[in-house]
């Protein structure tokens, strides 16, 4: 009989946190137990035990025997450092002038990337149904987008200059720098508006179809949206990873009673 996962990640696989984390774990083919909460739904209340391991902003992600973490990008650094056995590729970086390389794409994912690409998904796939028939509504909308895409482009210009110099952002090989902002990206690209700005930038455009073709990442997206994923105004199925060596078992948490 195989032993219990000896990490356990926590939340919705759509999540972008978990996604960040759920695609590190598959990178480094390590057994994880994911623990679904659905947050989303209404009137859901999380178990007393899951309260407990919660931080501040009310965010738990991974558990890895009595170490409870709940910052994604903080969640993949630990897991390249924790489990080096595991470790088919160096995603954390071989040297320290590799790892500083890194870690300053780390940081540029996480203030500059991240947050208007969210908007910008946010805008362009939630916002606009809520909003037919709504004419003050839908003008600011999109003004929204075009802010999100303006604040978006400036990030892209400097993405695409780098990556005009190598395959992928921290080198020619893939780490964790390019493997954190696939959540963010993945969001934006669920869009015919965000496919093209993508698309807008060649180098970006490469490095993205690039990144997001991974098997471990393909299957973090089968596990969020299910084997087909809404792309625009039509689906695209997306071709099951191949098998892996990875064990992942998911379970329900129940509603508090």
């Amino acid at each position: 009989m195989a032993s219990a996962p000896v990490v356990q990640v926590f939340g919705q696989p759509a999540s972008t946190d978990v996604a960040r984390v759920m695609a590190c774990l598959l990178e480094r083919k390590l057994e994880f137990q994911l623990v679904r909460t659905d947050t989303f739904r209404r009137g859901h209340q999380l178990l007393p035990e899951l309260v407990k391991m919660r931080d501040p902003s009310g965010k738990v992600v991974l558990k890895h025997g009595d170490i409870t973490l709940s910052d994604s990008r903080g969640i993949c650094r630990y897991v390249c450092t924790e489990f080096p056995r595991w470790c088919t590729r160096d995603l954390y970086g071989s040297g320290a002038l590799e790892r500083a390389s890194i870690e300053k794409w780390l940081q540029a994912e996480a203030q500059s990337f991240d947050a208007p690409s969210a908007a910008l998904a946010f805008h362009l796939a939630l916002a606009p149904p809520r909003l037919v028939g709504v004419e003050e509504e839908a003008r600011r909308a999109a003004a929204a987008v075009a802010e999100s895409e303006r604040r978006l482009l400036r990030v892209l210009d400097v993405y695409d200059d780098a990556l005009g110099r190598s395959a992928y952002l921290a080198g020619d090989e893939f780490t964790l720098a390019d493997l954190t902002h696939l959540p963010a990206a993945h969001g934006v690209a669920r869009s015919a508006r965000g496919r093209a700005l993508l698309a807008s930038k060649g180098n970006v455009a490469r490095w993205y179809a690039a990144i997001s073709a991974r098997p471990a990442w393909r299957q973090v997206v089968i596990m969020a949206h299910g084997p087909h994923r809404a792309v625009g105004a039509r689906e695209e199925a997306t071709a099951a990873p191949p098998a892996s060596e990875v064990c992942v078992q998911t379970t329900l948490l129940p509603a508090a009673p």
